[in-house]
């Protein structure tokens, strides 16, 4: 009866298998992530790292009441497994279907939701406060990598937290990986630590037990029944192996961090390849290409080496490529420093981390005009890693900036003559933002022209209506105005240029056009659209302004055509607003 493991869906059938089980049990849970993501894809080597941490964190503490908050949440789905969404796991990162990430309002036993890293140990020190302040008995608990152990709110937190004589657990799951392997001083201090009663972590005022190994499920035990005898601030350190149980990850970790449908036993891709480049590679490709010609040009990221497809330039220029680590602040303010010595920095950075480092880039970079160039990966919605990782706020947070260039290319060629663009201007500034996914073309990034700033372009003419886009969600405006050429005289613009815009054009087109439609990737509020909302109230437009985009609500998970037709901005929905226009 006790190693009936398919029944095992909740914390309190967990804790009935008798302790010399577990071991198998951990065996059986491993087999059922690598079965699960085979078939549909998502996060894989960190989570197979945390199957018996996960294991243990249960087996010993009272989940919901005592709180468990996994950092980034990308080692979070035996968590889930565990907690009653077994049986919905067949759906996770599917449009209503669970999401990858730990979410309060999915279930109970979701603590805090994470998405972004190195939240953990701040949530949970306002657990323990909170819990200290009404008198109540709980373990408030954050496990977080090593990798995100290395960004300055972890540190913050670490700072708070060793004073404060709550009741707090930090759970440091190191492994020497995030997506690439770890960079900077605090990993290699991990690394060489041992057991002893001065270190970082007790200098800090954390008593600290460690290292464990994180793949000894009956040794994370004892540890854990230990701590729940012991008040204050704690630090366990345990050691585990990104992969583990599955060969193909453990040898190449990230590859394996998230993974595409694949075959269970040679590990080969379900996912038929088209031979076309990713947007990144497009953009990896022509920054190595600027990098051959201009001994000045550098790359910095906050750990997305290959996320951002550096590899190709730190493969040739090791020395001209920076991974700082999780530390988004960090990249954009070395990135203005690295521009105010006379290089040409690229700080290459998601959309959605880039907000990490909104004060910087206002205070340290546009405010002093310096001309550091921002390359802004996985723009617009990236579908199945949902809210926490849709780019679809960055034009509303850098509108409002003075002294940027933000250009927001149609197509692989156009980001392929941004960069070569950017390079070049030296004035301020400036922002290159593409999406996630794969480019249409195969082209070459030699010797590829360069942009007029401030430019917009005219695709296809007309004299009834006026169609405005930036970005990749040209294509579907493309595809709309040629299904409706035959019965309307529609114009098509890519204004390509968010900053500056072309003001000549747009009071052109106001003049000539009673009918103007904008389609966006991203919040209308804070877009292109409204933009040209206010200049056609300054400049007393009298004819129709529609707005397409993202409406004032969170989009969710879900494949990237799903997501299109959930914000109402795929061709089928272009086509019916253009309709409407003209009824």
């Amino acid at each position: 009866m006790f190693k009936n493991f398919e029944a095992i869906d909740s914390p309190e059938l967990l804790k009935q298998i008798p302790i010399q089980y577990l071991k198998e049990f951990a065996d059986y849970l491993r087999h059922f992530l690598i079965e699960k993501i085979a078939e549909q894809g998502g996060h894989f080597a960190a989570n197979l790292g945390a199957v018996e941490l996960t294991i243990a964190l249960h087996y010993v503490f009272d989940s919901p009441k005592d709180k468990l908050i996994w950092d980034v949440g990308h080692q979070s789905y035996a968590h889930k497994i565990l907690t009653g969404r077994k049986e919905a796991f067949i759906n996770i990162r599917k449009l209503n279907g669970i999401s990858g990430f730990p979410k309060m309002n999915e279930n109970i036993h979701d603590a805090f939701g994470t998405g972004h890293s190195s939240t953990s140990i701040s949530a949970a020190l306002g657990y323990a406060v909170s819990a200290k302040l009404m008198h109540i008995k709980r373990q408030n608990i954050a496990v977080i990598g090593d990798g995100a152990l290395s960004a300055g709110q972890a540190f913050e937190g670490l700072n708070n937290a060793g004073i404060s004589n709550a009741n707090i657990t930090i759970i440091i799951n190191d492994n020497h990986i995030g997506i690439d392997p770890s960079q900077g001083a605090l990993g290699e201090y991990l690394e060489q630590l041992e057991y002893k009663n001065d270190n970082l972590f007790t200098d800090f005022g954390f008593q600290y037990f460690g290292p464990i190994d994180g793949h000894n499920v009956l040794e994370l035990i004892t540890v854990f029944e230990k701590l729940k005898s012991i008040e204050g601030p704690k630090v366990v350190h345990v050691k585990t192996t990104k992969g583990k149980g599955y060969q193909p990850a453990e040898d190449e970790q990230t590859k394996w961090h998230s993974t595409s449908k694949f075959d269970k036993l040679s590990g080969k891709s379900l996912i038929i390849n088209n031979g076309l480049p990713k947007y990144q590679d497009v953009f990896g490709m022509a920054l190595l290409r600027q990098a051959e010609i201009n001994d000045k040009v550098v790359a910095i990221t906050p750990a997305m080496i290959s996320g951002s497809s550096l590899n190709y330039m730190q493969t040739i220029y090791p020395e001209r490529v920076f991974d700082v680590g999780i530390a988004e602040q960090h990249a954009v303010t070395f990135a203005a420093g690295l521009a105010a010595a006379g290089m040409r920095p690229f700080c290459c950075i998601y959309s959605t981390f880039l907000q990490r480092g909104y004060d910087q880039l206002i205070h340290d970079v546009a405010l002093q005009n310096l001309p550091v160039i921002f390359a802004i990966d996985r723009a617009g919605l990236v579908g199945e890693d949902g809210p926490t990782h849709h780019g679809v706020f960055d034009l509303a947070f850098l509108q409002t900036i003075p002294n940027l260039v933000i250009v927001s290319p149609r197509d692989e060629k156009e980001l392929v003559r941004a960069v070569n663009t950017a390079v070049k201007h030296l004035d301020s500034p400036f922002v290159i933002r593409y999406p996630r996914g794969k480019a249409n073309n195969i082209i070459s990034v030699v010797d590829m022209e360069s942009m007029e700033i401030g430019k917009a372009d005219c695709i296809i003419e007309g004299d009834e209506l006026c169609v405005i886009s930036h970005g990749c969600i040209f294509s579907e405006c493309k595809d709309a105005v040629e299904k409706l050429k035959s019965e309307y005289d529609i114009a098509l613009y890519d204004f390509k240029f968010i900053k500056p815009l072309d003001a000549d054009l747009i009071l052109d087109l106001f003049i000539k056009y009673q009918k103007i439609l904008v389609v966006e990737e991203g919040q209308k509020l804070g877009g292109l659209g409204s933009t040209l909302a206010i200049m056609a109230s300054e400049n007393g437009y009298k004819g129709e302004l529609k707005c397409m985009g993202i409406s004032d609500q969170f989009t969710p998970h879900g494949s990237a055509e799903e997501l299109l037709e959930f914000n109402g901005i795929n061709s089928k929905a272009i086509i019916k607003s253009i309709k409407e226009l003209f009824s």
